[in-house]
């Protein structure tokens, strides 16, 4: 079964510390993301081995896009209980850029800029030729 690529994206809630377990120092590094939704889902997401450095350049707050795979494995107890555990990790992470105004539109001018000057008097208005 062949999985197609997946995205997630939201906010970033937490970043873990890089934690390296066992003798061949394998390396995990968990994200908690918020997605942006009307039911807010924490999401848990980690990224394994080289892919930890990739969230150096994050942080709290920041809006992202998560590339993920879900992740599935069996574990049989001692007492031949089967139990079934799910993750979601990481592989890739980019930032969301805010809305960019279109940069052939002139800039807005402030609300100022819209209201009459306090200097004007009402004779000023006579010697329009109106």
């Amino acid at each position: 079964m062949t999985q197609d690529p997946m995205e997630v994206q939201g906010t970033i809630k937490k970043i873990e510390s890089t934690k390296t377990f066992g003798n061949n120092g394998f390396r995990k590094r968990e994200l908690v993301l918020t997605t942006d939704e009307q039911y807010p889902q924490f999401l848990l997401i980690e990224f394994v081995q080289d892919k930890t450095d990739l969230l150096d350049a994050y942080q709290v707050g920041q809006q992202v896009k998560v590339s993920i795979n879900l992740r599935g494995r069996e574990w049989t107890s001692p007492q031949g209980e089967t139990k079934y555990f799910n993750s979601i990790q990481g592989w890739r992470i980019e930032a969301m850029q805010a809305a960019q105004p279109d940069a052939n539109m002139p800039p807005v001018p402030p609300m100022e800029a819209f209201e009459p000057a306090d200097d004007l008097k009402e004779e000023d208005y006579d010697d329009l030729p109106f």
